[in-house]
């Protein structure tokens, strides 16, 4: 069984700090909910690196919400809906699409600069949206500018302090109410953190595959430690592939981003044939599950490692306009998309699941909040619709203030706690190693195409890592390692108890969607194990 914590510690020994909030991460969540929360409390923020590192930075796309009057909540609902593939929660859902105008308004006062279009805000479409309703800014660097926004306004106020290049260890916690966290300062001195309210907004899980288009700080640590924690955590075999990450020698998994197939980019094989007739009737703007299993498909038919993405019959003014990011970036490698096929391939992109949320963020441990990529809120179900992940962030952050606001002051201390495991301080094998041997389990055998064969192999090769949880750890990478097994085993836990193919999860030896059996969420909790929830989506 993986222990409540991962080192030991006594809170009478420690150094104690006193806030109002906690908020761990700085993604657009974490931003978000600090400088809502700091209106009238003080915040302390914690990231692992710096504020501008997170998985919202480099969100290209956009963000959706109802602007045109053309469209409606009803539409975005309906679209949300389907390509959450009978695993969202209605009510969520319907949150999101009426209160995510209002999120995106606030971001505008916030200092967000959107593009605009003869004076209004631009709007694009996107794969499985069936109108025009994403905002975009520069182009295609969307999260870039948000966080941009939203940081300077987090560096600014006098209620919120940041720490940077700081480590949460785990949350602590007493009869199922979190106290606060346990911190390591960039030295390697631990302290007690310690708030009325605790805020999760440590984003998502890319770094657990080879592949990723996340940055190196998305090591699932705020599941992890949710878990640890008592959380009860949802629907984790929810992966999510982007069909066209930048696949080219010496370049890294960039995004391509869905846009630019919302644009009018096509897909051709490595015979230059357009391909996506042969799946879906939506064809590249089919929902990213079916696009990133075609492309697979595509590959092995071929014998290749890539496919190309076409959007040379574009005006190169209109390319370089739209997505200057993803030009430039191409361009640094010898790519030009205006004239140029632009070799592509899946990586691993988003976490549907994540720690259990209700319509107010809260978990099921008191006083400890989830917020972003690491919480589930039922919004994305078993595939999340493109760019819904920054106006859930908005929405229910706001939303998580409000019951914050009701809250009365934490009255335990947590003096009395502390915890002592038998663990031995021995060599432990380089972590980057590790790491890799994690990653490759994970992609051969817990990624786009699963069996029940591979996955429970995956399975016995997961857990002969587990000796690492009788270690004393001691270094920041080897704490995320811990995490990252922790994570993992979660989802390849799920992975196999799910046997039919769903959204973002696939199973070649049950592919068809069935549900009778399997309209439901997997549950699981550290002491409890694992069980299920039937879903609410109508």
């Amino acid at each position: 069984m993986i222990p409540q914590y991962l080192v030991d510690f006594d809170v009478n020994e420690l150094t104690v700090i006193d806030t109002d909030v906690i908020v761990i991460g700085s993604g657009i969540a974490g931003l978000f909910t600090a400088i809502k929360a700091s209106e009238d409390r003080r915040v302390i923020m914690i990231t692992k690196k710096s504020l501008l590192e997170s998985n919202t930075r480099y969100a290209q796309g956009g963000i959706a919400a109802v602007i045109s009057e053309e469209d409606s909540p009803q539409y975005h609902r309906q679209d949300t809906l389907l390509a959450g593939a009978g695993l969202c929660s209605s009510d969520s859902v319907d949150i999101l699409v009426n209160e995510g105008p209002g999120g995106v308004q606030e971001l505008i006062k916030l200092g967000t600069s959107f593009d605009l279009e003869n004076g209004e805000l631009a709007l694009t479409q996107e794969g499985a949206h069936s109108h025009r309703r994403i905002l975009h800014a520069n182009g295609d660097a969307t999260g870039y500018e948000i966080v941009r926004a939203l940081a300077e306004q987090v560096t600014t106020h006098s209620n919120i302090e940041v720490w940077d290049n700081h480590f949460v260890i785990d949350l602590i916690t007493e009869e199922n109410e979190c106290l606060g966290a346990l911190v390591q300062h960039p030295d390697g001195k631990k302290v007690f953190l310690r708030g009325s309210a605790t805020i999760l907004c440590s984003g998502g899980a890319g770094q657990l595959y080879r592949y990723t288009t996340n940055p190196e700080v998305a090591t699932s640590d705020g599941i992890a430690m949710a878990y640890r924690a008592g959380a009860l955590i949802r629907d984790m075999e929810f992966i999510q592939f982007h069909p066209t990450s930048l696949c080219y020698p010496g370049a890294p998994r960039f995004l391509i981003s869905e846009a630019v197939r919302g644009e009018g980019a096509v897909l051709r094989n490595i015979k230059g044939e357009r391909f996506m007739e042969k799946y879906h009737e939506l064809l590249e703007l089919a929902p990213r599950d079916i696009v990133a299993r075609a492309i697979v498909s595509e590959m092995e038919e071929t014998g290749s490692s890539l496919v190309y993405l076409d959007i040379t019959h574009e005006a190169p003014e209109t390319i370089k306009h739209r997505f200057p990011t993803i030009y430039e970036t191409c361009i640094g490698y010898g790519l030009d998309m205006t004239t140029d096929w632009i070799p592509v391939a899946p990586a691993a992109h988003y976490m549907m699941g994540g720690v259990k949320t209700s319509h107010h963020g809260e978990t099921s441990v008191n006083r400890l909040f989830a917020c972003g990529e690491v919480s589930s809120t039922g919004v994305h179900g078993a595939n999340r619709l493109a760019s819904n992940s920054l106006s859930e962030a908005l929405v229910f952050g706001r939303r998580i203030i409000d019951r914050i606001s009701q809250l009365d002051r934490l009255e335990k201390t947590g003096k009395g706690i502390s915890y002592k495991a038998n663990r031995e301080e021995k060599a432990i094998t380089p972590i980057v190693e590790l790491r890799m041997k994690l990653q490759r389990i994970m992609v051969r055998q817990v990624g786009l195409r699963r069996t029940g064969e591979g996955l429970l192999k995956g399975l016995q090769d997961l857990k002969r890592q587990l000796p690492i949880f009788d270690t004393v750890l001691h270094t920041r990478e080897q704490l995320e390692f811990a995490n990252m097994l922790t994570s993992a085993l979660l989802l390849a836990e799920a992975a196999l108890a799910r046997e039919e193919s769903r959204g973002g999860h696939y199973r070649e030896d049950y592919p068809e969607r069935n549900d009778i059996e399997w309209r439901k969420h997997i549950l699981q909790h550290r002491e409890k194990g694992m069980s299920e929830e039937i879903s609410d989506d109508v």
